[in-house]
Parts: structure tokens; C-alpha cells; sequence
């Protein structure tokens, strides 16, 4: 069996087992994007090779779980360090009436993100090799996002300060997250408060490995309000 049934197989599998109900093309468009990736991990380093034989689940599936907690009316997103295009990717192909740019530093995996975007022919999506916190990045993004999702390590303080320039008045931030956050939502919340309307952590448990969630995989959802901090400025 080649390599991209085999996919679509596991797909089919896991997201039956926690009743998520993509369509067929979407779960086609899914499995061919896994063996893409594994295909360019011989030459770029996308994902852990010791990963590799778990793509589906560590990777496709846990960065399509984003779409089941998303904010309604978000229409635009930024990927922050995405990497070999994750979660950006599976979240277009579950939400095909986004836009999106996926943004990392690296150029050799930009490269290959694009080319993933081009044979997935996913075109409401734009790949850029670039920082975000860089003067260029943000003259041309200003304001620009409703909703920035990540799956870097960086800290929720850091990630903020990131997507501020970035995202409208009212916009929302996802990242994938995993183990104690109570140390960063602290700093976050110490120096960003007047921006977080409103902080959400999903617990991502899963069938079947991850029932109770030991793996300890986590969704952060803050809901971002810039009115709030000019309100608060005016009454000043």
C-alpha cells in the first residue's frame, strides 16, 4: 500500500474515532499533504525524523482540531514560525474560505511550504519568508489578521507582542501549547492585561491514545481587544 493510502487510512480512523466529520477531499487533501512533508524531511528538516511515523496524529490531526474551537467571523490568519506548515495548512484545508500567510524565518522551509500550497492548490493561502516582529513584516501586515495561531515554543508574553501590530481591534490568538502554562499566562497577563478580554485553555484530549490527556496537549484561546486599552488610555 502506498504511503499516501496509508495516510488517508489513519485519517479516516482517527477522526472517526473522535467524531469529526471531514469530507473526502479534505481527508485526500490531508494525506497527500503528510506524504509531502515526509517526502521533503529527507532534505529540509520539517518535522523530527523520529516523527515521521506519527505525522498523522502529532501533526495533521492535532493542528485540524484548531478549526472544532474556532472563533466565529475570524477571516484572515497569520502563522506565526509554521514551520513545514502546520498548523496553517490542515487548518485551510478544514476552513476553505479563509485566507492566510504562513510566516517563518527560515527560508528552506518557506520554500518547501510553498510548494506544498501550490501542489495542494490551496490559493487563498501566501507562504513568507520573513520575522514578524521585523519593521518590513509589519509596514505591510499592520492590522491585517482577525486570528494568529501557532504551534512555536515561544512564550504567550512574546507571542503577544508579536500579533499586536499584527491584528485588528478586535482579533483572537490560538496556539498549541503543552505542559504548565500558569508561569506564562502570569507574565502575559502582567504585562498585556489590557489587551485579554477574555483567556481560554481547551484541554485536547483524544481518542485513542490520548483519552485523559497525558500527553498534555493544550489549546490557548485569548480573545484580544484593543478598544479596551484605548478606552482605558481616554479615561486617563
Amino acid at each position: 500500500m502506498e504511503k499516501e493510502e496509508q495516510y488517508l487510512l489513519q485519517l479516516k480512523k482517527i477522526f472517526f474515532e473522535n467524531e469529526i466529520h471531514p469530507d473526502e477531499y479534505q481527508l485526500e487533501r490531508m494525506a497527500r499533504y503528510a506524504d509531502l512533508v515526509v517526502k521533503q524531511n529527507k532534505t529540509v528538516n520539517l518535522i523530527s525524523r523520529k516523527d515521521e511515523d506519527h505525522i498523522i496524529e502529532n501533526h495533521i490531526f492535532i493542528s485540524s482540531l484548531i478549526s472544532e474551537y474556532m472563533p466565529d467571523r475570524v477571516s484572515r490568519f497569520l502563522d506565526i514560525g509554521t514551520g513545514g506548515g502546520f498548523p496553517g495548512i490542515p487548518l485551510a484545508i478544514n476552513q476553505p474560505m479563509m485566507r492566510g500567510v504562513l510566516v517563518d524565518s527560515t527560508a528552506k522551509k518557506i520554500d518547501a511550504v510553498s510548494k506544498f500550497i501550490k501542489t495542494l492548490r490551496l490559493s487563498k493561502l501566501v507562504a513568507v519568508n520573513a520575522r514578524v516582529e521585523s519593521e518590513e513584516f509589519i509596514t505591510q501586515y499592520k492590522k491585517k489578521f482577525d486570528l494568529v495561531v501557532t504551534r512555536a515554543t515561544v512564550p504567550l508574553v512574546v507571542l503577544l507582542r508579536y500579533s499586536l501590530p499584527l491584528i485588528k481591534d478586535k482579533a483572537y490568538i490560538m496556539a498549541l501549547k503543552g505542559g504548565d502554562l500558569t508561569e506564562e499566562f502570569n507574565t502575559a497577563n502582567t504585562k498585556y492585561s489590557a489587551y485579554i478580554k477574555k483567556h481560554t485553555t481547551f484541554e485536547l484530549a483524544y481518542k485513542p491514545t490520548n483519552v485523559r490527556n497525558i500527553k498534555e496537549k493544550k489549546l490557548v484561546l485569548l480573545e484580544i481587544s484593543k478598544w479596551q486599552k484605548k478606552k482605558n488610555y481616554l479615561m486617563k
